[in-house]
């Protein structure tokens, strides 16, 4: 919490509704955290509902009946799968059981990497994304994967950028960095969001490459950010064992566990939401290039863009919040970015920003 409005921590991540809530006395229409729209699904509110008449016993700690129907999700062994809670949970959990003395992270990404890391005391050493490529990452980010360099965190796609790299690259970095003996541990949790996600995940190489783990979580794609709930993917039934114990025993509640099992019933929400983001997306995208903008192609459920003005402030006072990613190792102050949401609620924005900028 690095920043303050009107004398109250303002939060390093997008979502502060609550803030604003407290403040203005009504909700926000929320941009600054990329949560579907279509809001939770019913099955999952019928679940979450019948689950609280057990909350009296203890959750499963190996969460069996999840991880048997994510790996049937998944196509993969339930060996394979670690649930925990959200996929910070089980960011944090593989730095406290790697204990990676250096690591590697490109910037700007998501910062519960770094986060992590530096409670554990690791030193990271950062491979800066060039704006003038759109922040994409070079080929020369596989010649700063050397021996001592423990782990490597890529988001894919990233965030804030919403950009991929090629599955051939990839697998380019799992192979250097078998060789260097690191841990690649690939953020995938916007991969469903890409327009052919199968084309994209990396866990159909798992056993090829056990020093690699998987991240996924139910908290965009479903609406469930409250919840909590994400897995690892990983083919190191050691490793994974190290995980487990790397915190606490009842992470993923029995609330969470029955949200998960029943979003995985929920495919018509999925593809009804997919249609919307693959529509919205480049309505979103020209219509923030008319207003003068550099805008980022972004290939998830957000955009990343570039505005001279001033926006937090006189957004938020329009009820609107966005996320700004100056805060973000490598990016700076006139950088933004936005979910993408109905296309009602896209027209508001886009108004706002207008009603700013005029």
């Amino acid at each position: 919490m690095k920043e303050t409005h009107q004398g109250v921590p303002i939060l390093v991540h997008g979502g502060d509704w609550a803030g604003y809530q407290a403040e203005y006395h009504k909700s926000p229409l929320d941009f600054s955290a990329n949560v579907s729209p279509l809001g939770v699904p019913q099955g999952i509110q019928n679940a979450i509902q019948s689950a609280a008449a057990v909350a009296d016993r203890y959750p499963d700690p190996l969460c069996r009946s999840l991880r048997r129907k994510i790996a049937m999700h998944e196509g993969v062994s339930e060996e394979w799968i670690l649930c925990g809670n959200g996929a910070a949970d089980l960011i944090f959990r593989a730095v406290l059981a790697k204990k990676p003395e250096r690591a590697l992270l490109t910037a700007p990404t998501f910062g519960e990497y770094e986060a992590a890391l530096t409670a554990w005391g690791c030193q990271v050493e950062r491979y800066y994304l060039q704006q003038e490529q759109d922040f994409r990452i070079g080929e020369d980010f596989l010649e700063v994967i050397v021996p001592g360099i423990d782990m490597v965190f890529l988001c894919e796609p990233n965030n804030p950028t919403g950009l991929t790299s090629p599955r051939s690259f990839l697998m380019r970095v799992a192979n250097r960095c078998r060789q260097c003996e690191a841990l690649l541990v690939v953020d995938e949790c916007f991969g469903d969001f890409l327009d052919l996600p199968e084309e994209h995940t990396l866990k159909e190489w798992l056993v090829e490459y056990p020093n690699m783990m998987l991240l996924k979580a139910f908290t965009k794609l479903y609406g469930i950010a409250g919840v909590r709930l994400g897995y690892t993917l990983c083919a190191d039934s050691g490793f994974l064992q190290q995980l487990a114990q790397a915190g606490q025993p009842w992470a993923v509640s029995s609330l969470a566990q029955a949200a998960g099992e029943a979003a995985l019933e929920e495919t018509e929400y999925v593809a009804r939401l997919r249609s919307l983001i693959q529509t919205e997306r480049p309505f979103l995208q020209q219509q923030l290039k008319a207003l003068g903008l550099r805008v980022l192609p972004g290939e998830a459920n957000y955009l990343l863009f570039f505005c001279p003005v001033p926006l937090i402030e006189p957004l938020r006072q329009k009820g609107i919040l966005l996320r700004s990613c100056a805060n973000y190792a490598g990016l700076h102050e006139g950088w933004y970015r936005t979910a993408i949401r109905t296309h009602e609620e896209n027209l508001q924005l886009i108004q706002a920003l207008r009603e700013v900028l005029s």
